[in-house]
């Protein structure tokens, strides 16, 4: 949809369903991880694809006052009271909430205004504080990667995701780590304010996409990290032409070295062979459009460059367990897809 175009659409759109303004309340305790606040920028550019303010976002803490970030600048707060009011709650999480709970006050907050709040989010560690107040049992959840684990030990009636970018589950919320936060207020701007809205408030906010609830956590060019421009070159043009052979001497060409000298440099900075990179990368892209889009399975193993159908499957299995009919049909049946 072209932005420029459509903005009166838009416009339009975010009049007919803000009759009233919608309230969210951002809950700090000391130390909070500075990264949550950023996500805030999604509400104010909802508002000015919206033409009005259907977003009111305030700070909040359970003393009120000025609350340290984890960075050590300071946020002034408004104090949590039995009045205290807002249509979501965005609780913030700490670096470590192993080493850093959250307060009985906060906690006795949280089960007050859950049941009248239309939603209550966890941001990345900010669901256990949800799991604390006991308002997870029974519901799936995600965290950031590094506590998914120990969350699983400490609340074993949580079915802990650890994989999800962000999960909903009823009236609750929680995201994965750091720009996971950014997403799951997309998701909300979404639900509230339609996918066209969500769209150009992401196209404003520059980024590249906006990636579901349902997308992993984890990436392929993360994972291999390559030491040189020129290694990170041969990925990111692999990325790009992924339906082409990419065979090493295709890559090689790329950044003007020799195949054999390719190899050896790729498998020294990445820990693995360039064929064993590229299905990674393949496979990361496939796993994508199999949750999030409704190609055939021969399209998307087209796309991504694999031999055929029968291939893509056999790469699911060998690398998930599960395959890609499978991975969709379950993805389709989370609220959250």
């Amino acid at each position: 949809m072209d932005l420029g175009a459509n903005d009166a659409y838009i416009r339009f759109l975010g009049h007919a369903r803000s009759a009233t303004m919608h309230r969210v309340g951002y809950v700090l305790g000391d130390g909070f991880q500075v990264m949550a606040l950023g996500s805030q920028a999604v509400f104010e550019f909802a508002n000015l694809v919206a033409g009005e303010t259907f977003y009111v976002v305030e700070n909040w803490s359970p003393e009120g006052g000025e609350v340290n970030a984890s960075l050590g600048m300071r946020v002034v707060t408004r104090e949590l009271t039995g009045r205290s009011r807002a249509d979501t709650w965005m609780l913030v999480g700490v670096i470590d909430p192993l080493a850093r709970p959250a307060s009985q006050a906060l906690l006795q907050f949280v089960r007050r205004v859950a049941p009248r709040a239309r939603r209550v989010a966890g941001i990345c560690t900010g669901g256990f504080i949800l799991a604390e107040a006991g308002l997870l049992a029974q519901r799936r959840a995600t965290t950031h990667w590094a506590f998914a684990e120990h969350m699983q030990q400490r609340y074993p009636d949580i079915q802990v995701e650890p994989d999800r970018i962000f999960i909903l589950d009823g009236p609750f919320w929680t995201s994965a780590g750091m720009t996971a936060a950014l997403d799951m207020a997309l998701g909300m701007v979404e639900k509230d304010l339609g996918p066209d809205v969500a769209r150009a408030v992401a196209h404003r906010l520059v980024m590249h996409h906006r990636r579901a609830g349902g997308q992993t956590q984890h990436s392929e060019l993360l994972e291999l990290a390559p030491r040189s421009d020129r290694i990170q070159q041969a990925l990111d043009y692999a990325r790009r032409h992924l339906g082409s052979s990419l065979s090493v001497e295709q890559l090689a060409e790329q950044v003007s070295l020799s195949p054999r000298q390719f190899s050896r440099v790729f498998t020294a900075e990445t820990g693995q062979s360039p064929a064993k990179a590229i299905e990674a990368l393949r496979v990361e892209a496939a796993r994508v459009m199999v949750e999030q889009g409704r190609h055939p399975l021969e399209v998307i193993a087209r796309e991504t460059g694999f031999r055929d159908r029968r291939h893509l499957r056999e790469v699911f299995l060998r690398r998930f367990g599960v395959a890609p009919q499978a991975l969709r049909r379950h993805t389709r049946s989370r609220p959250d897809a």
